[in-house]
């Protein structure tokens, strides 16, 4: 369906995405894995499983059976599809009881340890045993899900298995509590004396959720749905309340919720579900029938007329200080469970809220009113009761009562006019396309996509019915009047909620204090358990010693209990993607990629550049944004947009950078174009993209405010992008002063971006320097037009029966790409800066008012093609999974942290999220290359290192990712194939030799820190520090007791 708001849904454990292809084995034909006929029938009785249902739905390909486990009454539900990237999925419906996060907790206990697999933290365990493509758990709302995806049948088996275990029989150990939730602890537990070993509070979760609370986005929105859904807690934790929830509590909640009467089990892909019946009868007739939480929660009632909530948040740094309130209205809908209703509403609330011709951008931002829309904007069908927001960012005090006022007035206006029906057929359009396209996610999605409303009484059968659902609501939408009057029915009231947050100075300041009073108060509650302070202080102290034992003695034991893939299982030939090359005119040079595609052409282009100035690179990604936004001199985007969404599955520019395979000191740079549409529109997607690129009106009277607006959206949201993705920033900026590539990607993508964006949209208006800005943008539309006839490459992927359609289509393109039509037809570079200067080595510090830290270090290695980089990459698996993540993670309370390797960037770094101890971190990175070289690695830990790389060197693609790496980066077959089986071949030696190279590199490496100000990184220690030009003061460091 339509994108909707879902519910917060937090990754305590996360994994790399899907980046290439695994190689395909013989596999049953379409017809066997789906077909009813040769599926068990309703009533079936299987491995102590009845079949109720089964569904088979060949819009999408797919055949679901609906089984409900005899003894436990287990839902579960197997989706077959002939696609081998197989999905698991085990949930529970954990409605929290208060506001402690103690449904978050549980998920990260209930993987640290289980009976039959009693190691320490077997998920992290089984990380680098398996060949997975994605591994996680999530805490949503109200329900907590376990999912994998693998498209091995072996390693399906293991991780299911292990799965299983880990949630029906936990350990769920004191140590493993306090580690993952919260304790008091000292500092640092080894210091030689008490008044060096200060008390905080300390543990994963309650670090990630500081984080989590350091994004004013998500601050907003989870004190939103506090009020519109008081019943319901916040599952994930707030800090000020997780210090409340108590060891006992933790078990007890697991006893009530974790059994298989109160799951909802999934499987999908093409194994045999009679194999998925056997494992999991094994593992759920040990329980009899329990307890099922059924209690739904509803939001509150507003039948009665509006409410108003007014809280205070932070300051956000990175923008205008007048204007700081966040607002929304939100309205009830109807019961999710309908189906079609639910359908029709998302049509039309995506109607009046997506794309810059919509009602209420134009009315709320287009008009200068706000900045972007607020986080929970949309409607919302993950509960039983859908619910509607719309609201505003960047809103001055003063105008957030006119925001109600302009949101009522317009859509009085829209319900007078009616919808256009050329948009609502671009939705469907849109809906079409996506069915067609060959998504190697597809079985995650929908996974994610049926949960939240099973857990919430929707039956997914009904939500699968895809050709019923459409049909239905075409045939409604016929009538006259269906979508307006879905909205008088539900939105054309004054029964509202309104939510403001107004900024608060102070409000950081507030937040310290309130830790270190309940710091203060919980070691209190500690002394009174013993005979003095001393005594109490040495028993925290103990405990955090005797916690570090147990997580060293971990980090060394046997782990022959758990299953495991081995190297063997790795093909050593790499899978073919063929690909074939053309070229058009003289200067064009064409990749093809000819294969099954449901007829639909994906197309991309690169407009390549020569010596870009960096003050001209640096607004590539805003020249980028302006493409999508002004429009041209014929047409509004508005009515550009209707034709994308009618005629393709949408068009993007993007900036476009990579290191040459032979040279890390040469890096390729240029706009990217990509697109993909219905073979038969491929000419009009063209037309597009040459309407676009050659008649954007960058002379437009109301091109300065255009531009204007989407700096301030993209400002608006910087803080809130860093503090979620910190550790992102912190490895480009670490990274930018190694390679040509490095400094590029800073300055397009980094904190030099954030700073340049959220100065430029700061800064008074003034007509003169928008107009050399705007001069700027055009000289960057006739570098990528002229570059499109001089230096440009073009891949194609599309079926054997479009080639010759499309060879003429491009052909008939490109003839008309002329920059003569643009003004001036030849930009001139003389006076643009050249070059902006980056570290090579040394310590870089950013301030930024966050509660928790981000750090990167990085050395440069060398090439994709020299057989010396690849030991690094299987060193990086080695440090993260045997080192870093022990060390980081367990040890000092981080969020996350590991080491990387990329192996067409050239470079090697660590990184640490979300981290209470930066200083520490940096130790351990800066000593990691010394460790690594003492170390004696075992066979088994090379086996798992090389397992992790090629995860991701061997996931699966998208049909449109196929052959990409080799249009983007130039990597070959050959050199992918010569590089595979370096990989593979890594001995120990070698793994030695590049720890050597990575300790003898520490003292030239590059260090980049955010976040709070820290007594070490002083300018006297040897730190840059970095003004980001904030406009808050810095706040307090984290509060410590002595």
């Amino acid at each position: 369906m339509l994108a909707a708001i879902r519910a917060c849904q937090r990754v305590p454990r996360h994994v790399s995405p899907f980046t290439r292809q695994l190689q395909r084995t013989p596999t049953r034909s379409y017809a066997s894995v789906i077909d009813l006929e040769r599926l068990p029938k309703a009533g079936a009785q299987l491995h102590g499983f009845t079949l109720q249902r089964t569904k088979h739905v060949p819009e999408l390909e797919l055949s679901a059976l609906h089984f409900q486990h005899d003894k436990t009454g287990a839902d579960y539900l197997h989706v077959a599809r002939d696609d081998q990237n197989n999905v698991f999925s085990i949930g529970f419906k954990t409605n929290p009881p208060d506001a402690t996060g103690v449904p978050h907790i549980l998920e990260h206990v209930t993987l640290c340890g289980s009976e039959k697999y009693p190691v320490r933290d077997p998920f992290f365990k089984m990380l680098p045993r398996s060949l997975q493509n994605f591994m996680n758990a999530f805490t949503s709302s109200d329900y907590t899900m376990y999912p994998f995806a693998t498209t091995n049948a072996q390693d399906f088996k293991n991780l299911m298995d292990v799965y299983l275990d880990a949630t029906l029989h936990p350990l769920l150990k004191h140590a493993d509590f306090v580690q993952e939730g919260w304790r008091v602890g000292p500092e640092d537990p080894l210091a030689k004396s008490e008044a060096q070993s200060n008390l905080i509070f300390k543990g994963v979760v309650y670090n990630e959720m500081k984080g989590q609370m350091s994004d004013a986005k998500y601050l907003f929105y989870i004190r939103f749905m506090e009020h519109i859904y008081p019943s319901l807690n916040n599952s994930g934790g707030d800090p000020q309340k997780m210090t409340e929830l108590t060891y006992e509590q933790l078990r007890n909640f697991h006893q009530a919720h974790y059994n298989p009467s109160n799951s909802k089990i999934l499987t999908y892909g093409d194994q045999p579900v009679e194999d998925h019946l056997k494992m999991l009868e094994q593992h759920l007739a040990q329980f009899q029938r329990g307890d099922v939480d059924s209690d739904i929660k509803l939001p509150i009632e507003l039948a009665d007329g509006s409410k108003e909530v007014t809280l205070s948040g932070p300051v956000d740094p990175l923008t205008p200080p007048d204007a700081q309130c966040k607002t929304s209205t939100t309205w009830l809908m109807g019961d999710t469970t309908n189906i079609a209703e639910s359908f029709a509403l998302q049509i039309a609330t995506s109607l009046l809220l997506d794309g810059y011709g919509s009602p209420l951008y134009r009315a709320l931002i287009e008009s200068g009113l706000g900045t972007d829309f607020t986080p929970n904007t949309g409607y919302d069908t993950s509960g039983r009761r859908g619910v509607f927001s719309v609201g505003l960012t960047g809103v001055a005090e003063e105008n957030v009562a006119k925001v109600q006022q302009v949101l009522d007035s317009t859509l009085q206006d829209v319900l007078a006019k009616g919808f256009d029906r050329q948009k609502v057929d671009g939705m469907l359009h849109q809906l079409e396309l996506g069915l067609k396209h060959k998504s190697s996610g597809f079985g995650m999605n929908l996974i994610q996509r049926l949960k939240p409303g099973w857990f919430n009484g929707l039956d997914p059968f009904d939500a699968l019915a895809w050709n019923s659902i459409v049909g239905g609501f075409k045939a409604e939408y016929a009538k006259n009047g269906y979508l307006e009057g879905l909205v008088r029915k539900y939105i054309d009231n004054a029964n509202t909620l309104t939510f403001t947050m107004v900024p608060d100075q102070q409000y950081g300041e507030k937040l310290a204090a309130e830790e270190a009073q309940r710091l203060q108060s919980s070691i209190l509650e500690t002394v009174k358990q013993f005979p003095s302070e001393e005594e109490a202080h040495k028993q925290l102290v103990d405990r955090e010693v005797a916690l570090l034992q147990e997580q060293t003695t971990g980090q060394y034991e046997s782990l022959d209990v758990l299953p495991t893939l081995h190297v063997s299982d790795i093909p050593r030939k790499q899978p073919a993607v063929e690909v074939r090359h053309t070229e058009i005119q003289k200067n064009a040079k064409v990749q093809w990629r000819d294969t099954a595609t449901n007829g639909i052409t994906y197309f991309r282009a690169l407009s390549l550049f020569e010596d870009l100035p960096d003050e001209l690179r640096m607004l590539v990604p805003l020249f980028c944004d302006s493409l999508m936004r002004i429009g041209t001199k014929h047409k509004s985007m508005e009515e550009l947009e209707d034709l994308i969404k009618l005629k393709t599955g949408g068009i993007s520019f993007g900036y476009h950078v990579s290191t040459s395979p032979h040279d890390l000191q040469h890096a390729e740079e240029g706009l990217g174009l990509v697109g993909h549409a219905l073979d038969q529109n491929v000419s009009a997607m063209y037309e597009l993209f040459q309407m676009i690129l050659l008649e954007t009106d960058f002379d437009s009277p109301n091109a300065h405010k255009m531009i204007r607006q989407l700096l301030q959206t993209s400002a608006s949201g910087a803080a809130d992008a860093v503090a979620s993705s910190g550790h992102s920033y912190a490895r480009r900026y670490a990274m930018a002063g190694l390679t040509p590539q490095g400094r590029f990607a800073e300055q397009t993508s980094g904190l030099t971006q954030v700073r340049l964006i959220t100065s430029l949209a700061s800064a008074e208006e003034n007509p003169e320097a928008m107009a050399e800005l705007i001069s700027k943008l055009k000289a960057i539309q006739t570098l990528v037009v002229v570059n499109l006839n001089l230096n440009t490459r073009l891949a194609l992927t599309c079926g054997a029966d479009a080639v010759t359609a499309n060879d003429k289509s491009l052909q008939s393109f490109l003839s008309t790409m002329s920059a003569d039509k643009l003004s001036p037809p030849v930009p001139q570079m003389q006076g643009y800066i050249k070059a902006q200067q980056y570290p090579s080595s040394g310590k870089t510090f950013f301030k930024f008012p966050y509660q928790v830290s981000y750090s990167a270090l990085a050395v440069p290695t060398g090439p994709y093609t020299d057989p010396t980089s690849a030991p690094f990459a299987i060193l990086a698996k080695l440090l993260t999974h045997q080192h870093l993540h022990h060390e980081i993670r367990e040890k000092g309370g981080a969020y996350g942290g590991g080491a990387f390797s990329g192996g067409n960037t050239g470079f090697f770094g660590m990184y640490s999220y979300r981290d209470p101890v930066p200083e520490n971190t940096l130790r351990i990175m800066t000593g990691a290359g010394r460790w690594a070289a003492d170390r004696e690695w075992t066979d088994r830990e090379l086996e798992e290192a090389k397992l992790a790389v090629f995860q991701s060197v061997d996931a699966p693609l998208d049909v449109n990712a196929e052959g990409l790496v080799q249009f983007l980066s130039g990597i070959d077959g050959e050199m992918e194939q010569r590089r595979r089986e370096w990989l593979l071949d890594v001995n120990k030696q070698q793994v030695r030799d590049a720890a050597e190279k990575l300790d003898a590199a520490m003292e030239d490496s590059s260090v980049a820190l955010i976040g709070q100000r820290k007594e070490f990184a002083k300018e006297d220690a040897g730190w840059r520090v970095e003004d980001m030009g904030m406009a808050a003061p810095d706040q307090p460091e984290a509060v410590a007791a002595s």
